[in-house]
């Protein structure tokens, strides 16, 4: 049986907690071994993957790339702009093409609507590595490498700080659907969609949006937060947004209000001296380079999931 993985919201939350436990037990398996050495669990031998990059990448580009070739399976990179689908072919058609030739696809791209059309055609499983709405991969690794620090993120206290952006709507996700809390604080011109908000609030979700850093961040486990600057953004926008976030920047006076074990996290890329100062992601709190290592395990939790 095969299944789409496009958001932590339409996935059981007894589902997600498989993947992640799977993800753990992958990484411990690994744990001492060379780099290039194959898993002995190898599902996805012979499975070829599909993966349309829309927007540049680094982690998800690579991640899901190694990931594939450690379970057994192969990839296919696919540029946006040098197939069809950037010349104005469907998604719909590319969709169904596609599923006649490969076992399944990861996108990534600006338009989420673009994401779930893709899904609604293809007879193969499609993952979200991410659009402008969400990014449910990457939230998947981040919750990895909490309860790797902190041990089971349900009843935890987590805060959001800065641009109420997709990484924001996965976290959101995430806290309901993982039994956690989660305090976000942004400016009012950059709060999450109402859409999101209005899920939390009607499922129950520990979820409050507010636009105080230190109130957010009071006494919490982990501090989030991400990139001020969109790709693509022109330079009136840059300038609007540094003003915006200027005061939810994380430095070490904010840090203080957390637990005094709390951790950071940050999705990267990452603007020192922006989002977070050098102290904070380079400092003991820090644990964004096993969040991005993470990336790799929590993919292959989501792949063999899919894959059923």
């Amino acid at each position: 049986m095969s299944r789409h993985f496009l958001d932590l919201h339409e996935v059981a939350p007894s589902e997600l907690r498989a993947i992640l436990d799977d993800a753990h037990a992958r990484k411990a398996a690994r744990k001492g071994r060379g780099q290039a050495e194959p898993d002995d669990d190898m599902p996805l031998n012979g499975k070829l993957l599909a993966m349309i990059f829309e927007k540049p990448s680094t982690r998800t580009r690579v991640s899901f790339d190694v990931a594939m070739r450690q379970l057994g399976g192969q990839t296919l990179l696919m540029n946006g702009q040098e197939t069809q689908l950037g010349r104005g072919e469907t998604v719909a058609d590319t969709a169904r093409v596609l599923s006649r030739f490969v076992d399944a696809v990861m996108i990534r791209t600006n338009d989420h609507a673009s994401l779930l059309d893709l899904a609604e055609n293809a007879s193969v499983p499609v993952i979200n590595g991410l659009t402008d709405k969400s990014h449910p991969c990457q939230l998947m690794a981040d919750v990895m490498t909490f309860e790797e620090h902190k041990g089971d993120i349900a009843g935890r206290k987590v805060a959001w700080v800065g641009d109420g952006n997709n990484v924001a709507v996965s976290w959101i996700h995430a806290a309901g659907q993982l039994g956690f809390e989660l305090r976000l604080a942004c400016p009012p011109e950059l709060s999450p969609d109402a859409d999101v908000m209005d899920w939390a609030k009607k499922t129950g979700a520990k979820v409050t949006l507010g636009t105080d850093p230190g109130a957010a961040v009071d006494g919490v486990d982990c501090v989030v937060a991400d990139t001020w600057v969109s790709m693509g953004d022109d330079v009136e926008t840059k300038t609007r947004r540094h003003n915006l976030l200027a005061p939810f920047q994380v430095n070490e006076t904010l840090m203080g209000k957390a637990a005094p074990d709390a951790i950071f996290m940050h999705c990267l890329p990452a603007h020192r001296g922006e989002e977070m100062t050098a102290d904070v992601i380079d400092g003991p709190a820090s644990v964004v380079w096993d969040e991005a290592e993470n990336r790799l395990h929590a993919q292959k939790g989501v792949l063999a999931w899919c894959f059923g």
